[in-house]
């Protein structure tokens, strides 16, 4: 009898990783700007391999009332106030991002998204917030769960800083590319499935492939 082939859903308990970076204007969520998103959903091949899938990313505007912390804005190099940023008021840029999540949710025979993020709990802070904001109610993501590439960074190449960790791991890294937020969410996904897929290779038991889990019963 042939096994069956593994998929992301027995992997991570039904769980779809997406990767999801903001740019932002401070660190509160509350009360300072969400300014970019973009997401990156994972799929795996037949042999078990995670690769990063579709992408999607916008400008944000500024929510009215939003504090804009210049300190923030020097340090991502984003001008709220540029026309040619081609900004979404949050509800569309929560549309335009969560659409293709929730699809790739249910392609992959998932039950919900999970956060994937370098300092995961950052992203999902805002995101929640920006959802709060809105009242949306078709937010796909589970609201405090996260995979944090910070702690599975320290495991696998003993580093914290994503520039860093993904060097160590064999990855380029462009520092003026660096600090947007598709830029910053394409190299999170890639270190997040280099780190997955070494370990997968390097151990034996893999109690999350199908077979296994019947099994165990």
């Amino acid at each position: 009898m042939s096994q069956a082939k593994p998929t992301i859903a027995s992997r991570f308990r039904g769980f779809l990783p997406v990767i999801v970076d903001v740019e932002t204007a401070g660190f509160n969520a509350a009360t300072d700007a969400l300014l970019e998103m973009a997401m990156v959903t994972i799929n795996m091949d037949d042999n078990g391999k995670l690769y990063a899938d579709e992408r999607v990313a916008c400008h944000v505007e500024p929510f009215e009332g939003a504090n804009l912390d210049p300190k923030a804005l020097a340090f991502n190099g984003i001008d709220p106030e540029n026309p040619l940023r081609g900004a979404l008021p949050e509800r569309e840029a929560l549309q335009l991002c969560f659409q293709p999540v929730r699809h790739a949710v249910k392609k992959n025979g998932c039950n919900r998204a999970i956060l994937v993020g370098h300092n995961a709990p950052f992203d999902l802070g805002f995101i929640n917030a920006a959802v709060d904001r809105c009242s949306y109610k078709r937010n796909p993501f589970h609201p405090f769960s996260t995979l944090d590439t910070v702690s599975l960074a320290a495991l696998a190449v003993g580093h914290t800083v994503l520039a860093v960790s993904a060097q160590l791991s064999g990855m380029e890294w462009s520092n003026s590319e660096a600090h947007s937020a598709i830029y910053d969410a394409d190299q999170t996904a890639e270190l997040f499935c280099r780190i997955v897929n070494r370990w997968d290779e390097q151990v034996d038991e893999k109690p999350w492939l199908p077979q296994a889990m019947e099994e165990a019963g």
